[in-house]
């Protein structure tokens, strides 16, 4: 075999081709010489790989050539999104996302708003309206988290206002951060804006509404005109069947008999032009 490979008339006639070895990498020999098969695993003991080797070709080179592992190039192709839906890099964490507690809870809709209300009890429950563009919402944020911390018997409800635009509009929230407490019965005991620099406001309202009560009532939740402000609003997917009233009870009796005959109601709408003056009075405290 070594006769064969020292006679330089043989290349003449070789049959060059690409063979890959097992380690992965790519060895340029030649497959025939004069009638000699030579195997895939005949150079197996030869693992050079990037390396320039001195062969017995009559003093040619031999190159061995490495393939690249395409993984991590492929891994930078991806866009930084796509790899944040994919799971191969972790989602990076808002500013009102950190520090969050367990009774602690965003807001989704507003029927989320109303069932979460009511569902509460006599507890007592602090609805934090907020923007992520807020800088008091922002700097206020953590303390509000220490507060959650150390009230657990507390249901703390954050209210995206980005969101939730349409939503604020039917409540009348005007002003960020702004906060507003509901305790069983009572329905909305207080209301208010604060910052860091009026943090004690919020202290108190806390202290004030968290000792123990217990209601024979139903939870009241949001009040009527709020709910009624929610039902008409086009923008929300959200239905309310208002409660009669005595009086309305009294008409309905004294109306006739007919089975179509429904309650009277009147349901105030809200106009895109006042929502859209309502919206430039939004006022950021901390902005």
């Amino acid at each position: 075999m070594a006769e064969v490979f020292g006679k330089g008339n043989l290349f003449t006639t070789c049959n060059y081709s690409q063979t890959k070895n097992l380690e992965g990498g790519t060895c340029l020999v030649p497959k025939k010489i004069s009638g000699f098969s030579l195997e895939r695993n005949c150079f197996s003991s030869l693992k050079v790989k990037s390396q320039a080797l001195r062969s017995g070709f009559n003093g040619q080179r031999m190159v061995f050539l490495e393939k690249k592992s395409m993984n991590r190039r492929r891994f930078c192709q991806v866009p930084i999104k796509a790899q944040m839906q994919s799971g191969l890099i972790g989602r990076v964490q808002k500013w009102w996302e950190k520090g969050l507690q367990p009774n602690m809870k965003e807001v989704a809709s507003a029927q989320d708003l109303v069932d979460s209300l009511l569902n509460a009890g006599d507890k007592l429950v602090v609805v934090d309206f907020f923007s992520p563009g807020c800088g008091g919402c922002k700097a206020l944020h953590p303390k509000i988290c220490q507060f959650a911390e150390m009230n657990p018997d507390v249901q703390f409800l954050q209210v995206n206002y980005e969101e939730h635009k349409s939503m604020c509009y039917s409540l009348n929230v005007h002003v960020l951060p702004f906060f507003r407490f509901y305790r069983g019965a009572q329905g909305r005991v207080c209301s208010f804006s604060c910052t860091n620099a009026t943090i004690k406001k919020f202290r108190d309202a806390l202290a004030k509404h968290t000792p123990d009560r217990c209601s024979l009532s139903t939870t009241k939740g949001l009040e009527e005109k709020e709910l009624l402000a929610l039902s008409a609003n086009k923008d929300l997917s959200f239905n309310y069947t208002p409660i009669p009233t005595h009086e309305e009870i009294l008409i309905w009796k004294q109306a006739p008999s007919d089975s179509t005959r429904k309650l009277p109601l009147s349901v105030p709408t809200t106009s895109a032009k006042q929502r859209d003056s309502e919206e430039k009075t939004l006022v950021g405290v901390g902005r």
